[in-house]
């Protein structure tokens, strides 16, 4: 009988687990990953890419060659400074003869940068008759010599086939205004494909950049000439004009 009771005192001495002790339990073991795990594997994924970068770009870049904007000093400071809008006197200052300016050209009433590169755009440089001025259409055109103007008038020819005898036998007069209309849209839309594909090629660059606009007055083309006179095609451009396919 004592027996007894003692196994029975030892069984009411024995506590259970407290309800607030199994909900711990419970919370801890149901948590799973949180906030701070995902952070530390984030930045280790971050830093393995970065070690592999480095090892692995000819550059020794920890973003695979990427290098954005706000990285570039000069192009910083210029944003800092803020946009730049030169008369085309002005801007005639900014071809590399002072190597106290930047070295400036422009494409389109637009100025860009090309400083990085002042073996190509500076004094003796194979492409220095861009710098200090806006030749839009000797990027067009690729007379270099004959062209260095923003003046666009005429250039669309280029693109227009050439008339030759014969070819509009068959059309009436209507017929033959159509075609020419829709030649000159067609050339036109050329002209503009070929000035937006020099003005991203400088505004896109890895090294270059936009600074502002060239401001001049109406009617009134970068080299001082006024617009508006039909301006013949360079020998070089005229050789480009296609010829007009033969109706069947």
């Amino acid at each position: 009988m004592s027996e007894l009771r003692q196994r029975q005192g030892a069984s009411k001495g024995t506590s259970k687990p407290s309800s607030a002790t199994t909900r711990n339990v419970s919370k801890s073991s149901s948590r799973g990953i949180g906030i701070l795990d995902i952070i530390r594997l984030l930045g280790t994924v971050v830093a393995v890419s970065c070690g592999l970068s480095y090892y692995l770009t000819s550059s020794g870049s920890f973003l695979w060659g990427y290098k954005p904007w706000f990285t570039r000093w000069p192009q910083l400071v210029q944003y800092i400074k803020g946009p730049v809008n030169l008369t085309p006197a002005e801007l005639a200052l900014y071809d590399g003869s002072n190597p106290s300016l930047p070295i400036y050209l422009a494409v389109n009433g637009t100025i860009f940068d090309v400083s990085a590169n002042p073996h190509m755009y500076g004094p003796g440089g194979g492409y220095h008759f861009f710098s200090g001025r806006d030749a839009t259409r000797a990027f067009v055109t690729g007379c270099f010599a004959e062209d260095l103007t923003d003046d666009l008038t005429g250039v669309e020819d280029m693109f227009i086939p050439i008339d030759t005898e014969g070819d509009a036998e068959g059309l009436s007069s209507g017929e033959r205004k159509i075609r020419r209309e829709q030649e000159l849209r067609n050339a036109r839309k050329k002209v503009d494909k070929q000035v937006s594909h020099w003005a991203g090629f400088f505004g896109n660059h890895k090294k270059y950049f936009e600074v502002g606009k060239v401001v001049k007055e109406e009617g009134v083309a970068s080299d001082g000439k006024k617009i508006g006179e039909k301006k013949e095609l360079c020998e070089a451009a005229g050789k480009q004009r296609p010829k007009r396919e033969k109706r069947a």
